[in-house]
């Protein structure tokens, strides 16, 4: 099959095959519940316990879940078929969010009735993600990767898009507690998706082996041998930890005693129209060297920081998340490509749990450590310091010769 150089490829060109069409619909509703739960499950937990250490606990029992089942959910994405596994892990997270839902509507919610539906969400998405991830390869040709991966991303920051939306707008009219309803049955309606996936009998099914801890050290072994890979996860170490912590936790505190919940809404869907404009600028056109372009672009998320932690204003605010969206697009489509095209399918479910472990694993850290260090030096303070932080770690990065080298193909 030819096809015209990548520059001329249509963005659309990867719907034409429908198993790419059920895998970005699935992604696309599952984020959609994600940017719900982002904005109703911080004002639940605040509407329950009036807690800023609280929020803390609960939002960051989630990511610890995450980062701890991580490296398990890639062994199983290489082993089991992919799209199973979908299925189940939104089953699992349409339950935990349907009980949340059901505790703060019903008047049973506590503390530890939110960490440990948070516990379980967090296992449902350290199975997705891995799986999701190393999909993408398996619905489309090679020639399709970029616009391929540029597509599911654009479709996911629409679902985060509305999903912020929506959640803002219930929370305020009818509470929280509704808002987590629709979450739990946008799950279900993901996992409807990923029935319609079908895909090829081999596909998603690694070579059958029954020891993990083999499993894992091939992974890691493809980690290691490859520079890039690693240094750009110990960046986004730091910058994922800042980021997490400013959205889930010092950013519904600063609009509570502010501008209040639904611009706060607003503002975190303005930065997934940021990402929505930069997948769609990533899919016509990136630089050869795209990996370095991005993880330079990555310094610019720490804007919405700065901006929220001098009180700069709410028109700054806007402009700055939206800046740092477009920016992290640019990043985002370079990094799934450059993993696709550099690692080998059948360890690629167990590159990506290494890379999102890497990732994530400052996250529960940053949820649970910003409230405290608030409280004592203050909230503006905080927030200029994790955008110093960000700028740090870029720098850092930019430093290694092994992403300033790889081009992509």
């Amino acid at each position: 099959m030819n096809l015209l150089p990548d520059e001329r490829i249509s963005i659309t060109a990867p719907l034409r095959h429908p198993a790419f069409r059920a895998l970005a619909a699935g992604r696309a509703l599952m984020y959609f519940g994600n940017g719900v739960a982002t904005v109703a499950l911080a004002f639940a937990v605040l509407q329950v316990t009036g807690s800023l250490v609280y929020l803390g606990l609960v939002v960051g029992a989630r990511s610890l879940a995450n980062v701890a089942l991580l490296l398990f959910g890639g062994v199983l994405a290489d082993r089991f078929p992919r799209d199973l596994i979908l299925r189940g892990g939104c089953a699992l997270a349409a339950l935990s969010q349907g009980m949340l839902a059901a505790s703060v509507l019903l008047g049973f919610a506590s503390l530890p009735v939110m960490i440990v539906l948070s516990l379980v969400n967090g296992a449902a998405a350290a199975a997705n993600l891995p799986a999701a991830a190393a999909l993408t390869p398996q619905t489309v040709p090679p020639a399709l990767l970029r616009p391929a991966n540029a597509l599911v991303r654009i479709g996911v920051h629409i679902g985060m898009f509305v999903g912020m939306s929506a959640a803002a707008g219930m929370a305020d009219l009818f509470g929280p507690g509704w808002a987590l309803a629709v979450n739990a049955l946008v799950f279900v309606l993901a996992a409807l998706c990923f029935l319609l996936l079908r895909l090829p009998p081999a596909a998603g099914r690694a070579e059958e082996r029954a020891d993990v801890l083999r499993d894992l050290r091939e992974g890691w072994g493809e980690v290691v041998a490859r520079p890039w890979v690693w240094v750009v996860v110990l960046q986004f170490m730091v910058v994922n930890a800042t980021w997490s912590g400013t959205v889930a936790v010092l950013g519904p505190a600063v609009a509570d005693a502010s501008f209040g919940r639904t611009v706060w809404g607003l503002v975190l869907a303005t930065n997934s129209i940021g990402m929505l404009l930069g997948g769609v600028l990533a899919a016509r056109w990136q630089p050869r060297r795209a990996l370095v372009f991005g993880v330079a672009l990555a310094a610019l998320d720490a804007l919405p920081l700065t901006v929220l932690g001098t009180g700069t204003g709410i028109p700054f605010l806007f402009a700055s998340m939206f800046v740092a969206g477009v920016a992290m697009e640019q990043f985002g489509v370079a990094w799934e490509v450059s993993m696709q095209q550099n690692i080998p399918p059948d360890k690629l479910s167990r590159v990506y749990s290494y890379d999102a472990l890497g990732s994530f694993i400052a996250m529960p850290l940053g949820e649970v450590a910003v409230g405290p260090i608030a409280t004592v030096v203050g909230l503006e303070a905080t927030l200029v310091g994790m955008a110093v932080l960000t700028v740090l770690a870029t720098g850092g990065a930019l430093g290694s010769r092994s992403v300033r080298g790889l081009t992509r193909v």
